[in-house]
């Protein structure tokens, strides 16, 4: 099992942001094997945390026409600075 984490310096998170994350969220479950599915934000700060079965299906949710637009748009609209780090989960308990 691997894990993506995403954290992030919040810019602006407007109406569009809210109703872009739904879909994400939908989207990397709903289509691309996303196991589970969590993002917390406080003051200036994001943090999402997926789970996913293999690296591929990683790629995929990646790669995803509707994902890239909302890349592009966190990129030049909702966040100052973001990272993204893929995890290999080695114990679970």
């Amino acid at each position: 099992m691997y894990a993506v984490i995403f954290k992030a310096e919040i810019n602006v998170l407007d109406d569009a942001y809210i109703k872009m994350a739904t879909r994400m969220r939908d989207l990397a479950i709903n289509k691309y094997g996303c196991i589970e599915f969590t993002a917390v934000s406080e003051e200036n700060q994001e943090v999402a945390i997926s789970y996913w079965h293999n690296q591929g299906q990683i790629k995929a949710w990646k790669n995803d026409p509707e994902h890239q637009q909302a890349q592009e748009l966190g990129k030049t609209k909702w966040y100052k600075s973001y990272q993204v780090q893929i995890a290999e989960i080695i114990r679970s308990y």
